[in-house]
C-alpha cells in the first residue's frame, strides 16, 4: 500500500519570549497507508493538535520530514499549501465550521468554488454528497436551522467535496450526544470502506480510538 503521510523526526516548538522556547512535538515517526483509519489519541495538552495542523499544512514542523502523498510540505510555497488544504485534504471540526449566511448546498459547492469548479459541476456534486449523508432534503437550509448532527453530515460532505486524499477529523463527535456522534461515526466507517478514503481521526476518547484500525496514542508530545 502506499503511504500517504510520511512523517520523520518530527519536532514542534513555539517561542515564547525573546530566550525561551517549548517544544510540543518530541520526534515523531508516523505513517499512514491510503484506504486506513487511524486515531491520535491522547489527553489535552498531549500533541495532538499542534501534529493535526502540521498534518493538515495548517503549520509546520520546527525540525523533520513530513511528505504528503509524495510532496515535501516544508519545501511547498504558501500558494502550494492552500491547494494542498483545498484538494488534498478534507477537514472536519468539533464546531463544523459552517458558513452560517449559506444552505447545506452551497456550503458543500464552497471547496469547489475555490477549486475553479464550473456551478454546474458543482452542484451536481454536491447533490451527491448530500445523497451519501443523507442531508438532500435539507440542502435548502441554513446552519441555523439544522441539528448538530446534522451540522455534521453537511461538514463530512463538504470535506469530500474536492475528493481529497485523506479525511482530518478534529474530535468530529465531540459537540454530539451519544446517539448523534453513533451515527457520524458509522458514516465515517461507511466513507473509509465503501469509498476508500483514508481517515485520520484526533481523539481524546479511547471508545472512539478502538473503532479504528490503528491507534497512535500521544503523550507528552511523543508517541507511546
Amino acid at each position: 500500500m502506499t503511504d500517504l503521510i510520511k512523517m520523520n523526526n518530527i519536532h514542534k516548538s513555539f517561542f515564547i519570549g525573546t530566550d525561551h522556547e517549548l517544544e510540543v512535538l518530541h520526534g515523531i515517526d508516523l505513517n499512514v497507508s491510503e484506504g486506513e483509519f487511524i486515531a491520535i489519541v491522547g489527553a489535552s495538552g498531549s500533541g495532538k493538535s499542534t501534529l493535526m495542523n502540521i498534518i493538515g499544512a495548517l503549520d509546520k514542523q520546527t525540525e523533520g520530514e513530513y511528505m504528503l502523498n509524495g510532496l515535501d510540505v516544508d519545501k511547498a510555497s504558501e500558494n502550494m499549501l492552500a491547494e494542498i488544504r483545498n484538494q488534498e485534504i478534507g477537514f472536519v471540526f468539533q464546531n463544523f465550521n459552517l458558513i452560517p449566511r449559506c444552505n447545506a448546498l452551497k456550503n458543500v459547492e464552497l471547496p469547489m468554488l475555490y477549486a475553479g469548479v464550473d456551478r454546474k459541476k458543482r452542484m451536481e456534486r454536491a447533490t451527491e454528497l448530500l445523497e451519501l449523508v443523507e442531508m438532500n432534503d435539507r440542502r435548502d437550509h441554513q446552519p441555523n436551522e439544522l441539528s448538530g448532527g446534522q451540522k455534521q453530515r453537511v461538514a463530512i460532505a463538504r470535506a469530500l467535496a474536492n475528493d481529497p486524499s485523506i479525511i482530518l477529523a478534529d474530535e468530529p463527535t465531540g459537540a454530539l450526544d451519544s446517539k448523534t456522534g453513533r451515527l457520524v461515526m458509522d458514516l465515517f466507517h461507511k466513507i473509509n470502506v465503501e469509498g476508500g478514503k483514508t481517515i485520520v481521526l484526533i481523539t481524546h476518547s479511547p471508545e472512539l480510538a478502538s473503532e479504528t484500525d490503528r491507534q497512535i496514542v500521544l503523550k507528552d508530545g511523543v508517541i507511546c
